[in-house]
């Protein structure tokens, strides 16, 4: 059990134990309402809002060099990772990688997990680095867990990102040498 704040409360959050593997077709169904719902909060996605299951799929589910990998816990997905170069051509000996996790699930380990997958994953693969291009700066949770991981914020988009409560707020760009 880890003590964590909500609200000026503290819970008792249980960790959980998952598996991750590859997403198949049939994930997508299961995925989709946890991207819907991150990205209709409004504060750690620029994806467009309100996308139908079949406009939001190719903004998620990886194709190859890519890949989508999903958390889960039996039948359940708690979450969801996509990863493959930052960018084509002569950039792509550098990773990135995006993260969902479930709001049920947030707080209990599953990003950790998810985060720990990825780097191996790109360190496997041959990468060199991982570049994350726009972390929501008000997402501390997001920033310390990366931070733990090795990251380090190289640099500050201002203003870059509309968050739903602050407003205009700064994305960074958070970096790790493999």
């Amino acid at each position: 059990m880890t003590a964590s704040v909500h609200g000026g409360c503290t819970d008792r959050v249980a960790r959980v134990t998952a598996s991750i593997r590859e997403a198949s077709d049939n994930d997508w169904p299961r995925v989709y309402p946890i991207y819907a719902a991150i990205v209709a909060d409004g504060r750690t996605y620029a994806f467009p809002e309100g996308q139908s299951m079949d406009e939001a799929r190719p903004w998620w589910m990886e194709q190859s060099p890519g890949r989508t990998v999903v958390a889960c816990d039996g039948d359940t997905i708690l979450g969801s990772a996509k990863m493959g170069p930052n960018r084509p051509g002569r950039g792509a000996h550098v990773a990135t990688a995006s993260f969902m996790v479930d709001p049920a699930y947030q707080g209990r380990g599953v990003g950790r997990m998810l985060g720990e997958h990825v780097v191996e994953w790109a360190r496997s693969s041959g990468y060199r680095s991982m570049q994350f291009n726009a972390v929501v700066e008000r997402n501390t949770a997001a920033v310390q867990l990366w931070e733990s991981l090795g990251f380090q914020i190289i640099g500050t988009v201002p203003e870059a990102f509309d968050h739903q409560d602050d407003g205009l707020v700064g994305l960074h760009v958070m970096f790790l040498r493999l």
